[in-house]
């Protein structure tokens, strides 16, 4: 089958790859449609020192099951079910996980996939592939409030003007927080605009360019290690940062900050797809007009220069 493998000379068109096999847990799924988003991009530099088959963000078919014929997304840890971490409802931390196109498991940039089965969600008619295939980080914007009490009164800035910045500052718009966005794109932001979220260029990454101590909440998504000073800057007392991103290069912060102003700090990766899909359903969140590249899989080397250009924002695999 056709790929897109990452290896030790980084990211490679595969014409010939080997079909992959499901275990007895798991379903084949031919994807439709799958998207590179900025963890793709990391593991190409080398974070988690992924080796394998990319990609997590798609909509596919599933070739036997429950869904058989169906479209479907998934959840992308792969956990055991057993452990005493999932019995005590925490799968997607289970120690034995796998994870789909990051983590020891092979994922969605080819032409069929092996998921399990207890990982698929049916897609309603009613929604295109080209919103379903935003599910998964549409998903992981829903785990803030998720995680954190969001209220109408709450100061929030998302740093980060790109493709999960746009879906967490949705997602908290939508919940009537004063959401403000500082980007350094002004066609990204332009995005945010349309959208009714306030927005601010900034001129610099540096933490002094931003002014200290006036959010209650910071929601960092920057894809960068500069984001986290900046957002230790601009939280108040007693506030919360949450980091929505994984970087490859490492982080230099002073922490005593956080001890001195109590401010809270709260990894948050995977969400919930069921609020995902019902939002993208109903139209709550507004995903039209997103995918502003589509390349075929041969097209590997053309597809990742276009997500990294800052005048794109999503690109996506047609499968």
């Amino acid at each position: 089958m056709r790929a897109v493998v990452l290896g030790e000379s980084g990211v490679r068109f595969r014409p010939d790859q080997p079909d992959p096999i499901p275990q007895p847990t798991e379903i084949l799924v031919r994807p439709i449609l799958a998207g590179i988003c900025e963890t793709d991009l990391q593991l190409v530099r080398g974070y988690m020192g992924f080796r394998g088959i990319l990609g997590h963000e798609f909509v596919g078919i599933a070739q036997s099951g429950r869904h058989a014929g169906k479209r479907v997304v998934a959840e992308i840890n792969c956990s055991c079910h057993a452990c005493d971490t999932c019995l005590g409802g925490r799968a997607n931390h289970c120690p034995h996980r796998t994870v789909l196109g990051i983590d020891r498991h092979d994922g969605a940039f080819a032409d069929a996939m092996t998921v399990p089965e207890r990982n698929l969600h049916l897609v309603p008619d009613v929604l295109v592939d080209e919103a379903a295939v935003l599910t998964e980080p549409l998903a992981a914007a829903f785990q803030i409030p998720d995680q954190i009490d969001i209220h109408p009164d709450m100061e929030i800035v998302v740093l980060g003007d790109g493709r999960l910045g746009l879906f967490c500052a949705m997602v908290l718009h939508s919940m009537r927080a004063k959401v403000h966005v500082l980007g350094k794109h002004t066609e990204k932001l332009q995005r945010f605009h349309v959208r009714g979220i306030h927005t601010q260029q900034l001129s610099s990454t540096e933490p002094e360019s931003v002014p200290s101590n006036t959010a209650d909440l910071v929601v960092d998504c920057t894809g960068s290690a500069s984001g986290l000073p900046m957002a230790m800057r601009l939280v108040r007392p007693r506030g919360t940062v949450v980091l929505k991103t994984t970087v490859a290069d490492n982080h230099s912060l002073n922490l005593a900050s956080i001890v001195i102003d109590e401010i809270s700090v709260i990894g948050s990766r995977c969400g919930p797809f069921d609020k995902a899909l019902h939002a993208l359903a109903n139209d709550t969140i507004d995903v039209r007009d997103l995918i502003t590249h589509r390349f075929t899989l041969s097209e590997t080397q053309a597809a990742f220069t276009a997500a990294r250009a800052p005048s794109s924002f999503k690109v996506v695999f047609e499968c």
